[in-house]
């Protein structure tokens, strides 16, 4: 067994591990050049073909360590024609989501890829009709994997690759015997990566028993961030975060502020959301030439933008004075990217502040990073209606005041008279109409944020269950998918989405929920009660001179629809490829099932 303290090593660069092409673009599409620790020195063994055992805490990039070879080894070998190529296992429901996500980001540009999370507290039915249909990759917990195994569901002849993710989280959850009856099953001809945070005597049996000749990387936590930042973090559903962060920046004064989001296509989309609802909003990503990014900079520096939308990669080596707030939209992959983040703040000895925004599932990851960082972040409490109505209130005030003080208004003042003597209608009511011209469709009183659809409850797995995932973790039960006959091959932007959906269809951006622009299509989220003639009305509506011809998504690309009934509500969208006919629910072992 090799030890090897990856911390030494100079890191390289994705570029350089030998990822399989495919795989490579559909990183460096998400913003990401440089791999943390645990990548730069895992990535290029499990590609050699050796085993690996991986101690890392939760937040150091490990998924990705172990997704990406086996994607690379997928993409160089074709389909498994017996059962699954790679089967992943952890200890809760909650993770394998989580992992099952991230091999869909990584694997964008696989043809016909698919993966299949199994886990407890599920019905069998979509499972079941993924297994059939032949999941290239399987995420779940032990219990659910062996009640698949027991009944023939699951065949593991043609696996290459086992890798268990938090090993000495599943052993203390007592599914040794889980653990062993599945290397029992698995040919010798495969490649195992174990991963945990500690390393008990329990692991040392597994490893010696069943891991050949394995390579052992060890990373220790560094991370640590400055105690003149002020951090903070809210617990919200995807869905309700660009309304929470909205009614922040209402009532608590920054200066600059940056930004962070996973994607580039996110960084376009938010910024265009943000513009929409009256904030100076900047995007800068991996897409845009550096003349445009330093120019973007300049206009943040200057005081002509006042929000910056970023990835990671579009914001390294960024220094702004003026960047007093610094928002983790999108919660980061590891710890590292999270001190980097939040170090564009607070710098020279000045104070800053950090808010993250943490939806359920992502609770997980908020523990490693106070871990990691030695520090507590503190939750957010959203200002109250009450608070947000009248600061609006009092900046709409303001407004009048300055006008006065700044306007010539006596040709307005008699037009004014004179309207209230013909019309014999009182000044504050004129005012009043005025002023909602002014305010155009908004509102100075403020509404409750909207109600979680599910409150997030513990679940039997020792996880935190926040419902039901929709694509990405981004649905909610409000919302339905539709389907545009354009993609990323016409050069779509989000902006493009949004302002021809809110203009053709009458209807708020605030309305227009996630939207995934993919290479032929793209799909967006709109409100599940939204009116059928708003639809009937879309569906004449052009971008970029091509026919959006939206429809109702069925979550089967390239699978012809038979009739569009705008009349008739689909159920939301399918995740991972499964199958949501359901089927006859097994018997069996009762609390295995939860797992």
């Amino acid at each position: 067994m090799t030890d090897v303290s990856a911390t030494e090593q100079t890191t390289p660069k994705f570029s350089e591990l030998g990822l399989h092409p495919l795989v490579l673009k559909a990183v460096q599409a998400q913003g990401y050049e440089t791999p943390t620790p645990i990548q730069a020195e895992t990535i290029p063994t499990l590609l050699s073909g050796r085993d690996v055992i991986g101690l890392a805490q939760t937040g150091t990039g490990k998924t990705a360590a172990f997704a990406l070879p086996a994607l690379s080894d997928l993409a160089e070998a074709g389909r498994a024609e017996n059962g699954p190529f790679a089967l992943v296992l952890t200890p809760t429901r909650e993770l394998a989501i989580q992992v099952a996500e991230a091999f869909t980001s990584y694997a964008t540009e696989l043809p016909d890829f698919s993966v299949l999370p199994i886990y407890g507290g599920q019905a069998y039915g979509p499972q079941l009709a993924g297994l059939r249909r032949g999941a290239q990759v399987v995420v779940g917990t032990p219990g659910r994997v062996i009640d698949h195994l027991k009944r023939g569901s699951l065949k593991l002849g043609s696996l290459q690759h086992l890798i268990l993710d938090e090993a000495d989280e599943m052993l203390k959850m007592g599914f040794a015997e889980d653990i062993e009856e599945i290397f029992s099953q698995v040919g010798d001809n495969r490649q195992v990566a174990l991963f945990s945070a500690t390393m008990p005597t329990s692991i040392h049996r597994i490893t010696g028993k069943y891991l050949d000749d394995p390579k052992e990387v060890r990373i220790a936590a560094k991370s640590q961030t400055g105690a003149n930042i002020r951090q903070r973090y809210f617990m919200v559903q995807h869905s309700h975060k660009l309304d929470a962060l909205t009614r922040i920046l209402e009532v608590e004064e920054y200066e600059g502020i940056i930004m962070f989001v996973r994607t580039k296509q996110a960084t376009e989309e938010l910024a265009e959301k943000l513009r929409a609802r009256g904030f100076k909003t900047a995007a800068i990503n991996g897409d845009i030439p550096q003349q445009a990014r330093e120019r973007t900079i300049d206009m943040l520096r200057d005081g002509k933008v006042d929000i910056l939308v970023a990835t990671d990669v579009a914001a390294r080596g960024l220094d702004v004075e003026r960047i007093t707030l610094v928002v983790n939209y999108d919660i980061p992959h590891d710890t590292e990217s999270y001190v980097h983040r939040i170090g564009r703040t607070g710098r020279a000895g000045r104070s800053g502040e950090a808010i993250l925004f943490v939806t359920p599932r992502e609770q997980r990851m908020l523990g490693s990073i106070e871990r990691a960082t030695k520090q507590k972040v503190e939750p957010l409490t959203l200002p109250s209606v009450e608070e947000l109505t009248n600061t609006r209130v009092e900046k709409f005030t303001t407004r009048i005041d300055d006008v006065l003080a700044t306007t010539e208004l006596s040709e307005l003042t008699s037009v004014i008279e004179q309207y209230e003597l013909s019309r014999d209608v009182p000044a504050t009511t004129i005012a009043a109409a005025l002023a909602s011209l002014v305010l155009e469709s908004n509102t100075l009183k403020a509404e409750p944020m909207p109600e979680p659809t599910r409150r997030p409850g513990r679940d039997r797995d020792g996880g935190r269950d926040g419902g039901r995932p929709g694509r990405g973790g981004r649905r909610d039960e409000n919302m339905t998918t539709y389907r545009l006959a354009v993609g990323r091959n016409e050069r779509l932007q989000p902006g493009a989405v949004v302002g021809a959906i809110a203009n053709e269809g009458g209807i708020t951006s605030k309305q227009i929920g996630h939207i995934d622009i993919r290479s032929n299509h793209t799909l967006v989220d709109l409100p599940k009660d939204l009116d059928p003639a708003v639809l009937k009305k879309l569906a004449h509506t052009e971008i970029q001179g091509r026919p959006i011809d939206i429809r109702p998504d069925s979550g089967r690309p390239g699978r012809p629809f038979k009739k569009r009934n705008f009349d008739k509500q689909p159920g939301d969208g399918r995740n991972f490829r499964s199958d949501r006919r359901g089927g006859k629910k097994f018997g069996g072992n009762r609390s295995r099932d939860r797992y």
